[in-house]
């Protein structure tokens, strides 16, 4: 009941920012922190729950967005009607990156993931190809090559809001995003698949041995972080109206990791407090390009020293802290020491001479 508490208090928050005069470029910083978040909060289902090291989650959250930014330009499709195909490709690339890891372990099936990201990031600044020919951009590759795609269309903020309040369906919808994909996660977490999750994280031959099937729970995972992943891809693509393979980039795949770092790898709030944050952190560090990757890096690393367990690991140490354990553990040591002293005294009574001196 503390996490639906939690989650309300910070729903009702994040619902009435906007009223409070908020500036178009905060609203902007926001409906970026929603999607990182909510990316990051699936992510945890399997390299924090699940355990399986894999670094190949944004390319998931790439064929989600390539998904919706293809169809909407190649059909004229709604960007509306994508987001169930981004969802469903999201699933299928998480599944297919699932079945090249299942004979691996630890930081093999990290290397994997890696190679099959870092290989689509690859096929796609070698698409050079005359896929079709456009009025507006002439030759097109197929999925736009290092230059990305973009003109193909929005989700109709602008015209439903106008174009003064857009930013306000942006917010929102990457809200509901957020707010969905984390009571899924959570719903995961609570659920007997979380507690089979963390059992093969935790000893994996042990759970094995009491009769779980690794290969189908790791599918399970894989499959479950890929639904909202893919819609988070979905998401990005029709609010920033662009994309391209730096989706896929190396820089930002480690800053969406550390935000898992940073907010505490396997725990519920993490994944958002962490996402909070670093993404707080690098627009503060905006005004000093210099030090700004410098800074980060120093950031994640005081975090990974000094709070292994990350900002969640320290709030639940605050909110579970209790003044009266400290006397309960002295009570404890005391009647223990008095139990040792009298068994010592009647072990010296027992064994020392009579009245006869035998």
């Amino acid at each position: 009941m503390r996490d639906v508490w939690v989650g309300l208090a910070l729903c009702l928050a994040a619902i009435v920012v906007p009223a409070l005069g908020t500036s178009n470029y905060v609203l902007t910083q926001f409906t970026l922190f929603f999607i990182w978040a909510a990316v990051v909060t699936q992510w945890n289902l399997v390299f924090g729950i699940g355990g399986v090291i894999t670094l190949g989650h944004m390319a998931v959250f790439a064929v989600g967005a390539y998904s919706t930014a293809m169809l909407g330009f190649y059909f004229k499709w709604s960007l509306w009607a994508t987001l169930p195909i981004a969802a469903a490709s999201g699933v299928a690339a998480s599944l297919l990156m699932g079945a090249a890891t299942l004979r691996l372990r630890g930081p093999y099936i990290a290397v994997m993931t890696l190679a099959i990201a870092q290989a689509a990031n690859s096929l796609i600044l070698t698409d050079v190809e005359c896929f079709t020919t456009t009025a507006t951009s002439g030759c097109q590759n197929l999925t736009g090559g290092a230059r990305g795609l973009f003109n193909f269309g929005d989700f109709g903020f602008a015209q439903l809001l106008g174009y003064k309040h857009k930013i306000l369906g942006d917010y929102y919808l990457a809200l509901a995003l957020l707010v969905i994909g984390t009571i899924f996660a959570f719903l995961i977490a609570y659920s007997a698949f979380g507690a089979t999750f963390r059992a093969l994280r935790d000893n994996r031959v042990c759970a094995e041995a009491r009769g779980v099937d690794r290969v189908r729970f790791q599918f399970l995972a894989f499959a479950a972080s890929g639904i909202f992943t893919g819609l988070a891809g979905g998401v990005y693509a029709g609010i920033q109206r662009t994309i391209g393979p730096d989706m896929l980039s190396i820089p930002l795949l480690l800053f969406i990791l550390s935000m898992m770092i940073v907010g505490g790898r396997g725990t519920n709030w993490g994944p958002i407090l962490g996402a909070a944050a670093l993404m707080l952190a690098d627009t503060v560090l905006r005004d000093f390009p210099q030090f700004r990757v410098a800074a980060l890096a120093m950031f994640i690393l005081l975090f990974m020293i000094f709070l292994p367990r990350g900002i969640a690991g320290l709030v639940a140490d605050i909110v579970d802290w209790r003044p009266q354990d400290e006397p309960k553990a002295a009570k404890t040591r005391s009647d223990i020491e008095k139990l040792v002293g009298l068994a010592a005294r009647r072990r010296v009574s027992t064994t020392a001479p009579g009245p006869s001196g035998r």
